[in-house]
């Protein structure tokens, strides 16, 4: 099992950047792949970002592309979403998640989840 950690949500305004962080800990050579995802009040959790074990491979969701940038740190098991020119929309509880294999977009295919940090965005 691989357990997550999310951390650095909190509020911001509009154009402003935030940093988010989640530590990873357990079996961790089962989340070869890490990657955010995001849920607004009454809607459905979508895909953010996701980026490979060596990092050479990350992809981003159009609403964000440009504006946020996911990294990784393999020696301390962390990955991060950068989060630049905030906008309203941008407000969501934001998850952290990890699975095995090939980076994909799809919420049911990854088996490990953090509990979510909390990002609002005003005007």
């Amino acid at each position: 099992q691989v357990q997550l950690v999310e951390s650095g949500g909190g509020l911001a305004q509009a154009g402003d950047s935030l940093r988010l962080s989640c530590s990873a800990s357990g079996r961790t050579f089962s989340a070869s792949v890490m990657g955010w995802f995001r849920q607004a009040p009454g809607k459905e959790r979508e895909f953010v970002a996701s980026i490979s074990w060596s990092g050479g491979s990350t992809d981003y969701a159009d609403s964000v592309n440009g504006r946020f940038i996911i990294s990784r740190d393999n020696a301390k098991n962390t990955i991060y979403l950068q989060m630049n020119s905030l906008k309203l929309e941008d407000t969501a509880i934001y998850y952290c998640a990890a699975k095995p294999g090939w980076p994909i977009r799809r919420v049911n295919e990854y088996p490990y989840w953090g509990q979510g940090t909390q990002v609002t965005v005003s005007s």
